[in-house]
C-alpha cells in the first residue's frame, strides 16, 4: 500500500517537471586556462611557431618514405616446426580401443610414438594395478613405445579405480564390509 502512495507522488506531474528541465539553459563550460589558448593569428611571433609544426619536412620524409618493416611472430615461427614435427613423427597402431565412437569422436588408427589415448593409459594402467610383476614400468614403456621416467611417473602418481575404505572413528559407526 505504502509502494502505490509513494509512486504517485513520485509520478506526479512528472512531465511537466521534464519539460521545465530540459528547457533550461545549458550550463556554460569553465573558461581554459591562458596559456592553453593558441597565440593570436594577428602577432608574428604565432606565425613563426605554427608554421614549421604544420610544414612538410621534404628529407624527413623521404626517410620515412625509404623504411620498409617486415615482422614476424616468433610463436608462430615455432608452433608451424613443431606441427611439422609431429606429422612427420614416427607413428605407431593402437594397442586396445574402446568399443564404438566415445563421446561422438572419430576412432584413431594410430598415435604418435611416446603418446597415449585414454583407453590405451586407463589399460595400461589397470593392467599394472593388477599383476605388477609382470606389467613392470619397463615392460609398459616398450608396449606403448614411451620413455621409461614418464612411464613410472604414469605409473605412480595416476591409480585409477583404487578403493579405500577408511576405518570410522567411532565403534558404534556402521562400516562396509570388504569382501
Amino acid at each position: 500500500m505504502g509502494a502505490r502512495v509513494v509512486r504517485m507522488f513520485r509520478n506526479f506531474n512528472l512531465e511537466n517537471r521534464a519539460l521545465r528541465e530540459i528547457s533550461k539553459e545549458k550550463p556554460r563550460a569553465a573558461p581554459r586556462h591562458a596559456a592553453s589558448h593558441p597565440p593570436s593569428a594577428g602577432s608574428s611571433e604565432a606565425a613563426e611557431t605554427v608554421d614549421p609544426l604544420n610544414q612538410k619536412n621534404d628529407p624527413l620524409l623521404k626517410l620515412l618514405k625509404s623504411v620498409y618493416v617486415e615482422s614476424k611472430d616468433p610463436a608462430a615461427a615455432e608452433t608451424s616446426k613443431e606441427v611439422i614435427q609431429s606429422t612427420n613423427a614416427e607413428r605407431r597402431p593402437l594397442r586396445f580401443s574402446l568399443p564404438g565412437e566415445p563421446y561422438g569422436l572419430v576412432e584413431l588408427s594410430d598415435v604418435p610414438k611416446g603418446k597415449l589415448t585414454i583407453a590405451e593409459a586407463l589399460k595400461a594402467l589397470s593392467s599394472h594395478q593388477r599383476e605388477p610383476q609382470t606389467w613392470t614400468p619397463e615392460k609398459v614403456a616398450q608396449e606403448y613405445s614411451l620413455e621409461l621416467k614418464d612411464t613410472k611417473a604414469l605409473l605412480e602418481f595416476f591409480i585409477p579405480f583404487q578403493v579405500q575404505i577408511i576405518p570410522p572413528k567411532t565403534r558404534d559407526a556402521k562400516q562396509i564390509k570388504a569382501s
